[in-house]
């Protein structure tokens, strides 16, 4: 063969060579037909064209979309249970005497009633949760969170089950933030 082997390759003084990285490829193996997330009616709903901005930038917006989604489903289930009478017993703040059960169960007198410092430990809480404990691993698929912690998570062998669960959790989060966002006042 005329291929030279790698011991008979006399060793020159390698140059230091400024090497430019290159750019996201513009296309990825999307697929409409298949894509976790693209469900009727609206099938690929992209209107500000994330798809163009590359398949890392794709892979965010994805995290991004199921994390708000999550979140706003635990607001949304939040306010419809406080509404319904249903509170912690004690007190939120023995400073001001301030009961749980005084707190209204919508979001403004929520927000209007729950101090400074209970909105700094509920925000520092959710973000300690983001950050440590369910962080998003590149490694794995968007918005699947668990890979180390020891909860007995549901993971479906059948990938038509799995995708259907996927996309029920995607539509009911994106539901959830147009729900959270009418329910605020």
């Amino acid at each position: 063969s005329n291929i030279p082997k790698l011991s008979k390759i006399p060793k020159k003084a390698a140059k230091p060579v400024a090497v430019k990285k290159a750019a996201p490829p513009k296309s990825s193996t999307f697929s409409t037909g298949t894509e976790i997330g693209v469900t009727p009616p609206l099938g690929l709903f992209d209107p500000l064209d994330f798809l163009s901005r590359g398949p890392d930038v794709y892979r965010r917006y994805q995290e991004i979309e199921i994390k708000h989604g999550r979140l706003a489903m635990a607001a949304t289930l939040g306010v419809i249970v406080t509404e319904a009478g249903i509170r912690l017993p004690g007190y939120l703040s023995l400073d001001q005497d301030l009961k749980f059960a005084d707190v209204p169960g919508d979001l403004g007198g929520a927000y209007s009633s729950v101090p400074l410092a209970g909105w700094v430990q509920i925000v520092a809480f959710i973000a300690a949760l983001d950050i440590a404990v369910f962080r998003q691993d590149p490694e794995y698929a968007p918005g699947d969170v668990v890979q180390d912690l020891p909860i007995d998570w549901v993971r479906y062998a059948d990938p038509e089950v799995k995708a259907f669960k996927l996309n029920v959790e995607r539509n009911n989060g994106r539901a959830a933030m147009f729900g959270i966002l009418g329910m605020i006042r």
